[in-house]
């Protein structure tokens, strides 16, 4: 409620820069920011928008929607190598009088360094795995982009040990990182303890962007074995993205799913709002999310957030030990895990829960304590909100 808003002059304005405002697949952000505390007033800051009926917050600045002038001029100058930073971000920055600049992604955080010197700012960059991994794979040009960016940046955020190691071990000193969960809206997601009949078909969730890093020819082909032992139903949520790698594993996808005869097993939704995606969630027994290194060096970095949400919603979760997964699947406690492409492993874990029908409700209840305990989004807020005060006193 506006009345219980602190005084402006005590209200720390920070500026959130992501290139879009907001793919389906990145409700973290959402929620990373929308349980800020109401000290902190966010201004994001994009390129684009999209989806804006699911991921509506006050304080939306969009250059696409900003005055012509202001766009061919941003970008005339980005495409002439003249600078790499938005000139929009500088108007907006010192327009809302921010403190803190939160560039979401590193190789965002490398492109705003301009903006934080023109600014004054504070520059926190948030790493989320594709620029751990990946960008310097690709071209070694980033890793001494990143190494500038380590050196005048103020902090870096990380998911989870795993990625924080990832990132020092780019050149990044450790005293400028820290640690901080992703978190989910605990309070908005219904724990429902899954329970499988032995006169039901066993119901399988997969959902993700058709990306070789989710693993989803390893659990089609686990999911062939099973089907020679018991009927089996399975839901992909997801779809190719308009890279060619993408498209290339989709149709690795279709062709596992033909290799494994599991046509006429498989619903294959494409994308799908976050609502929709809970109601296959209820619908199913068990998450498959087998993630693995891809042959480009691509990775999680650090762990799903749909592997939260649905241990939060009382799912048991089968997955990989791959970056900072095993932090939110605890073997055995609060999920099961195998090898990265360990089909024999992943059939051994759904198996097991097939035998062991009376220890979900243990495992899914380890499942949502953890969760309510690491990664609750209002908490996490919280502390973000506290990391941004630290950061600018």
């Amino acid at each position: 409620m506006i009345d219980h808003l602190p005084p402006v002059s005590e209200r720390l304005i920070v500026l959130h820069s992501s290139p879009i405002w907001l793919p389906q697949t990145q409700t973290w952000m959402y929620n990373q920011i929308r349980f800020l505390p109401d000290e902190v007033e966010s201004h994001i800051v994009c390129e684009f928008t999209e989806n804006l009926e699911q991921f509506f917050l006050p304080n939306i600045h969009s250059i696409k929607q900003a005055s012509r002038w202001r766009y061919n001029l941003d970008y005339g100058l980005r495409f002439l190598k003249i600078r790499r930073h938005l000139g929009f971000v500088v108007e907006k920055a010192k327009k809302h009088h921010a403190q803190i600049l939160h560039s979401h992604f590193g190789n965002v955080g490398w492109e705003n360094m301009g903006a934080v010197r023109r600014g004054g700012l504070k520059h926190a960059a948030t790493f989320y795995g594709l620029d751990v991994n990946l960008l310097p794979n690709l071209d070694p040009c980033w890793i001494k982009r990143f190494q500038s960016l380590f050196a005048e940046v103020d902090l870096i955020l990380s998911e989870g040990p795993h990625m924080a190691k990832c990132i020092a071990n780019l050149g990044c000193d450790m005293s400028k990182i820290r640690v901080h969960h992703l978190g989910v809206p605990i309070d908005e997601i219904l724990f429902k303890p899954r329970i499988w009949n032995p006169s039901e078909p066993y119901r399988i969730l997969i959902a993700s962007s058709f990306r070789e890093k989710k693993g989803i020819p390893y659990a089609l082909e686990a999911l062939g074995r099973i089907n020679r032992e018991i009927p089996l139903e399975a839901c992909i949520i997801g779809d190719a993205n308009k890279e060619e790698r993408s498209r290339s594993e989709k149709q690795r996808i279709l062709e596992a799913i033909e290799k494994n005869n599991l046509r006429g097993k498989i619903r294959m939704l494409g994308y799908q709002p976050h609502p929709v995606f809970f109601e296959e969630a209820y619908r199913s027994h068990v998450f498959l999310a087998p993630s693995v290194t891809s042959s480009d060096g691509d990775t999680e970095g650090g762990a799903p957030v749909s592997i939260i949400e649905l241990m939060a919603s009382g799912m048991p979760v089968v997955s990989t030990r791959h970056c900072d997964i095993p932090e939110v699947v605890q073997h055995g406690v609060t999920g099961l895990l195998a090898e990265e492409r360990d089909v024999e492993g992943l059939v051994e874990n759904l198996r097991w829960l097939l035998n062991h029908p009376g220890r979900w409700t243990e495992m899914v209840s380890a499942g949502r304590k953890h969760v309510e305990t690491e990664f609750n989004a209002r908490v996490q807020g919280e502390k973000l909100g506290r990391i941004y005060r630290e950061l600018s006193g």
